[in-house]
């Protein structure tokens, strides 16, 4: 369960830095093909951080795991 936690985590990174390229970089694009993948790494990234959300619920339901603090 923690490797598809940390895969889901690397992902979310992945996106944010794609956008990053995309609005620094994006050599010999133009203006709304840059705007419009930017827009789609940061969609993705919002879907990845949704998706491990859930995920994390759903394993926290299911009892694989549990929470740790402090009491």
């Amino acid at each position: 369960m923690k490797y598809i936690f940390v895969i889901a985590f690397i992902a979310i990174l992945g996106s944010l830095a794609a956008a990053l390229v995309y609005m620094m970089k994006g050599e010999g694009l133009d203006e709304a093909t840059r705007t419009k993948r930017m827009a789609r790494s940061l969609s993705l990234r919002v879907a990845f951080s949704v998706l491990l959300f859930l995920g994390i619920l759903l394993a926290w339901s299911l009892g694989y795991i549990q929470p740790t603090g402090r009491p």
